[in-house]
């Protein structure tokens, strides 16, 4: 039986996860999406690394904690040779040091292994289009973290004067976790308005993702 070609456009995705069950189980479930290609999948960081220079994914799903090589070490060794790949990690949010590790070296989106497949697969498609993804979980960890941490109020370079009132709250709603459609819905603005003012917002703040300006508004109290 020969495979039926993929279409252009279609998302390269490498699974890295140390249990082999679960690993082969997702990626069969990944490769059933039309736009979705599973190149490879590893079971280690050391693998995750190699592969990811010989097949150059688009999207990595990285499980955090492996025996061999961390996820967010792993992540480090590929972002710093292979910077436009994206990497999701993909685990059990046990430790809130584990969410802060991973995205402190480059993910762009953390969630649960118990995330609905709609949800993962959802996260593939922001991660392939230059967005970030964390699930409401991860987001809470992250932000909580930032919260508690005393270094997150040293003096840093403040650009919220350049938000009209609308984008403020715009922020603050992006710092609660909350989506395009929920921000939307909460200032009584329609889903097309709200994407402008995140985008308005984010280049303003010179920030990449709406991660980052979640936790930038966090740490200027603005959440």
């Amino acid at each position: 039986m020969v495979d039926e070609p993929r279409p252009s456009g279609t998302i390269r995705v490498l699974v890295v996860d140390d249990h082999d069950l679960f690993r082969a189980g997702l990626a069969s479930l990944l490769g059933a999406r039309p736009d979705i290609e599973v190149v490879a999948q590893a079971s280690g960081g050391q693998m995750a690394v190699r592969l990811a220079a010989e097949l150059h994914p688009d999207v990595i799903l990285m499980d955090v904690q492996m025996p061999d090589l961390d996820g967010a070490e792993a992540t480090r060794l590929i972002l710093s040779r292979q910077p436009s790949v994206r990497v999701v990690a993909l685990t059990v949010v046990s430790d809130d040091r584990d969410v802060a590790a991973i995205l402190a070296a480059g993910a762009c989106g953390f969630l649960a292994k118990d995330t609905p497949m709609e949800g993962v697969v959802l996260a593939i498609r922001a991660a392939a289009q230059g967005a970030a993804w964390l699930s409401p979980r991860a987001t809470e960890v992250v932000l909580d973290r930032v919260r508690r941490d005393p270094a997150v109020h040293q003096p840093e370079p403040s650009r919220i004067d350049d938000l009209s009132a609308r984008e403020r709250d715009v922020l603050r709603l992006i710092a609660r976790g909350m989506e395009n459609a929920e921000i939307a819905e909460a200032l009584g603005i329609s889903p097309r308005t709200a994407k402008n003012h995140v985008s308005s917002v984010l280049a303003k703040l010179g920030q990449p993702s709406r991660v980052q300006a979640a936790v930038y508004a966090v740490r200027r109290g603005l959440s």
